[in-house]
């Protein structure tokens, strides 16, 4: 062997506290994105959200600083880039299992991706970044939070089809009124989906179902949604986000 000496335990304080600070930093972070989807009611809220920024930073610090001992000796060389590759990739298991289909309607994207924006400001602080995520945690509410009324802009002047569930009493030609207000508001039905949630019993009690429509119309949704509402039989009008997400989100 050379006349280096292996570091078989790191003993420099500075560089031990300065890992636990960004430990730290990561977890606040993350809080704060966690905070505001737990706040939106989703699947993913304050726990994922700071569990993933702490355990992206956790794994960015060991890549940075937990193979010092082996970088002493000759012949040895260390790429910490491989480590935060392989979060991004570990992320996208997680992110996959938050994403699902229900009647046409994808959901569950937009917190996919904020899962995967804790991983990248935990990875950040990690790697010594703090600018870069705290930056990451502003662009995160800038988003999320200020990008709802534009969005809301878009689909009301958009041409495209876009989704409204209804839920109705079954058997009472509801439907059929539902249809009729929705021609009347100017709106054309391109696509349906029916699907009866309850079949009733034979003591008299009506079943329900629900149905998906596709509408196409340039007027807004919403004064449509309060008309659909008060129709006799109707039980609840939902209008779905295009991301893929409840339109309360």
């Amino acid at each position: 062997m050379g006349g280096t000496t292996p570091v078989l335990w790191s003993s420099d304080l500075d560089v031990q506290w300065r890992v636990l600070l960004d430990l730290l930093l990561a977890l606040v972070l993350c809080t704060v994105i966690g905070i505001e989807r737990e706040l939106a009611a989703k699947s993913a809220g304050l726990r994922t959200h700071a569990l993933v920024g702490v355990g992206s930073a956790a794994f960015m610090l060991i890549s940075k600083y937990g193979f010092d001992d082996l970088v002493a000796l000759e012949h040895i060389s260390l790429d910490p880039s491989r480590v935060a590759a392989q979060i991004v990739s570990g992320i996208g298991f997680i992110g996959g299992g938050l994403i699902f289909v229900r009647r046409d309607a994808v959901r569950g994207l937009t917190t996919a991706a904020t899962v995967w924006v804790a991983a990248a400001v935990g990875t950040a602080a990690g790697a010594g970044l703090p600018l870069l995520a705290v930056a990451g945690t502003v662009v995160h509410y800038l988003i999320t939070r200020g990008f709802r009324p534009l969005s809301r802009a878009l689909s009301r002047s958009s041409s495209g089809p876009r989704p409204l569930h209804v839920t109705y009493v079954d058997g009472r030609g509801v439907l059929r009124e539902v249809l009729t207000a929705c021609t009347e508001r100017g709106f054309a039905v391109a696509g349906m989906t029916v699907d009866r949630e309850d079949p009733g019993d034979g003591d008299g009690r009506p079943g329900s179902a629900a149905v998906t429509l596709s509408l196409v119309g340039p007027g807004p949704l919403p004064p449509l949604t309060g008309e659909l509402a008060e129709i006799p039989g109707v039980l609840g009008v939902r209008v779905i986000a295009d991301e893929g997400e409840e339109a309360t989100d």
